[in-house]
């Protein structure tokens, strides 16, 4: 796959790594020589600690996050398909991880593994090799069969061999943008707090208020075009390619000290103080999260779901899975201070 200048795809070096120009590297990555990230991708490597294997593609809106305590390491001619979220994994050579699949800390998956669409392989869970796995938590439906290979073989161009590793050391690549865009709707502009940090690629749309310290992730989209407003609070999380948005007369409002995302959906519904929406969990309409409480991730909590404080919630549709003793920690893929942007060119990263 080629790219010339001002093209989708901008190559690193035109004979090793290619990133498409809406992609982002946040701290230091290590990219194989022949892998992407396409549009939209999110690399948060903290301590080099994302690898990304030789000829190994991220597709569209996926996030990886790796830190020295929960490193991602991704073998070779691997490829996850569009809006998946990969954190502190391991996974092996010439696999298929389906569209919005989740991988959590500790996960480990062998070589030629193939995940359906919206699995989630849960914290220290392991897949063998020449395996099919499928659900939320993952399961094992059967081996890899030769039908299965052929259509490996079909998508790796007729050869299923691994190539040597190689790494490309890729450091902090945004968009060359300030800050975060925000854009009035009905001639309301978004009001965001002068501690607040959004990341260049960032964006907020209408009636949105965004608190003090808050922390607004790369590529999270937060869209207040409806009657109801949009409120975010202090010391608030919303972490990379998490989508924000609500109905017509209806508000969408996060409490002090919430943390969300990556990759979640949230749309109508209120959070309270301190809470956890894990990665790839989806939060719905007029639906109440209380304080303390844990969504975990993948997650769907339907319209119209109530949470008391304190609440561990599960499942599809989410339910009341157990009790959280006392305020949920803050998680491994979380934000830290070392993690934020320094200033750009041309302006202040607010």
């Amino acid at each position: 796959m080629s790219a010339g200048p001002g093209s989708a795809l901008d190559a690193v070096r035109s004979d090793s790594v290619q990133i498409a120009h809406s992609a982002v590297v946040l701290g230091t990555a290590r990219l194989g020589e022949g892998s992407l990230l396409a549009q939209g991708a999110v690399v948060r490597s903290s301590g080099t600690g994302v690898e990304v294997g030789t000829g190994s593609a991220v597709i569209e809106n996926s996030v990886v996050i790796g830190t020295s305590e929960i490193p991602t390491v991704i073998g070779r001619r691997t490829t996850f398909g569009h809006r998946c979220k990969v954190i502190g994994a391991t996974v092996g050579a010439l696999c298929e991880i389906g569209n919005a699949s989740i991988l959590m800390p500790g996960a480990r998956i062998g070589d030629r593994a193939f995940l359906g669409e919206g699995t989630l392989v849960p914290g220290g869970t392991t897949l063998p090799s020449d395996v099919v796995a499928v659900g939320r938590p993952a399961r094992v439906v059967r081996s890899a069969s030769a039908d299965d290979i052929r259509r490996l073989t079909a998508l790796r161009e007729g050869d299923l061999s691994v190539p040597p590793p190689t790494a490309v050391t890729i450091e902090n690549r945004q968009e060359a943008i300030p800050m975060g865009q925000l854009y009035a709707y009905r001639d309301i502009l978004p009001t965001v707090a002068a501690s607040a940090t959004l990341f260049p690629t960032a964006e907020i749309t209408g009636d949105v208020v965004v608190g003090e310290r808050t922390i607004i992730g790369a590529g999270v989209k937060i869209i207040g075009d409806s009657h109801g407003p949009v409120r975010i609070g202090n010391d608030v999380q919303i972490l990379e390619n998490t989508v924000l948005h609500l109905l017509p007369d209806n508000d969408l409002i996060i409490h002090d000290g919430a943390i969300v995302g990556p990759g979640a959906m949230i749309h109508g519904c209120r959070i309270g103080a301190g809470s956890v929406v894990e990665p790839g969990a989806i939060v719905c309409d007029t639906s109440v999260v209380g304080a303390g409480c844990v969504v975990r991730a993948g997650a769907v909590v339907k319209q119209r779901s109530q949470f008391a404080d304190g609440t561990d919630i599960d499942g599809f549709p989410a339910v009341d899975v157990g009790r959280i003793p006392a305020p949920p920690p803050m998680p491994s893929w979380a934000l830290r201070p070392d993690d934020l942007p320094v200033p750009a060119a041309g302006g202040p990263v607010r």
